[in-house]
């Protein structure tokens, strides 16, 4: 963190930026308070706030939607509103909740994070509506509790059980680390994360399949979830001690291959720092590998578009590669070295197009800051 509170601008139009995130590992495992590791990507959402007159009142417009959109203080409840609008009520909603006194305002949204691709498309635009909002509210709102009402934002009014990582990740990722995330805590460390020092490169595959886990899938994960937590006795899944002896008290194979998942993937993660701390660059790639098998097999998460993709990367050289985000589609990362990013990236490509499936894009992550104030186009 540089600061734990933003001060205001002095500017009426208040403008802030805050990225989407890759995950590099500890997937489905913030809502099981366990152990997370995002970086923030150069993709981001911008939300430009102007204060309006009058009687309280949000006129919303984004670049990609054909119509703006009136948030009224009647709107400020739970299903209100629907559709992407959601989330900007959704953040008006909870800051007002949280004691904020949120003026009216004109929103402006534009973003280039990819909307359905596992980047927390929707984690950016509420981070970014909320600290714009924040500024033009002069609220002191300290740093370390926005993610938690940006969360509770996506959570309650919006209907979707995400954890807390996305939110987190958007506002409280720095440039050259990735955040190791406690998500019980919220305690967070800043771990350097420079592949290029190694001569690596990280690799993100659009696998182009439309990510939706806000559908049943992703809430009846984190069901089971739950209902194994209190049939063993503990507050979560991170508590078990005992992998072995956990999985048979289970009756359920379903629920015991959910629990396996979780569990092995917060050692992961911790297993990952410890890496990244040392240099362990393989390491990581055979980290990132298990964690892709673990979802694909224990928590059955992946689509064969994923799949394929984590196959041809690591057939091509990838020290590791996995999906990242919910699952049910979006990216796959592959941990490459620099010379060989564009062979990864044609062979996927072509293995695609020989299966049938849509072209997928690709780009190199490199980790950014999370939620910033632009001035003048630059940040401040």
């Amino acid at each position: 963190m540089t600061a734990d509170v933003l001060p205001p601008t002095e500017a009426a139009a208040r403008v802030w930026a805050a990225p989407g995130r890759v995950n590099l590992i500890g997937e489905h495992t913030d809502y099981n308070d366990g152990f997370v590791l995002p970086i923030a990507l150069a993709q981001r959402t911008v939300a430009t706030a102007e204060a309006l007159s009058g009687p309280h009142r949000w006129v919303v417009r984004s670049a990609g939607q054909p119509d703006a959109i009136t948030i009224t203080i009647d709107d400020l409840e739970p299903g209100a509103i629907t559709g992407w609008a959601a989330y900007v009520a959704g953040v008006v909603w909870a800051l007002h909740e949280a004691g904020v006194d949120v003026p009216g305002a004109r929103l402006s949204i534009d973003s280039d994070v990819p909307v359905g691709a596992g980047l927390s498309s929707s984690a950016a635009l509420e981070c970014a509506v909320l600290s714009a909002l924040c500024d033009l509210a002069g609220s002191d709102l300290p740093v370390p509790v926005r993610p938690g009402i940006a969360q509770r934002a996506e959570n309650v009014y919006v209907g979707v059980p995400c954890g807390i990582m996305d939110q987190t990740a958007s506002i409280r990722c720095r440039a050259g680390h990735a955040l190791f995330l406690d998500c019980r805590s919220l305690e967070v460390e800043q771990v350097p994360f420079d592949p290029a020092s190694a001569g690596l490169a990280l690799l993100v595959i659009d696998s182009r399949t439309p990510h939706q886990h806000s559908e049943n899938e992703y809430a009846q994960r984190r069901q089971a979830c739950e209902a194994a937590a209190d049939s063993l006795g503990v507050a979560a899944l991170r508590d078990i001690d005992d992998l072995d002896d956990a999985l048979r008290r289970l009756p359920d194979p379903v629920v015991r291959r959910r629990v396996r998942h979780v569990v092995t993937e917060n050692a992961r993660v911790l297993s990952t720092v410890d890496a990244l701390r040392a240099g362990g660059w393989d390491t990581v790639g055979r980290l990132f590998t298990a964690s892709h098998a673990s979802m694909r097999d224990d928590y059955e998460i992946t689509v064969p578009t994923v799949d394929l993709a984590v196959e041809v990367a690591i057939r091509e050289g990838a020290l590791g590669a996995r999906m990242t985000g919910g699952g049910f589609g979006g990216c796959v990362l592959a941990l490459v070295a620099e010379a060989g990013v564009e062979t990864v990236r044609s062979a996927v490509a072509d293995a695609y197009a020989a299966a049938g499936y849509r072209a997928p894009a690709a780009f190199l992550a490199h980790p950014g800051d999370g939620a910033v104030r632009l001035v003048a186009g630059r940040s401040g």
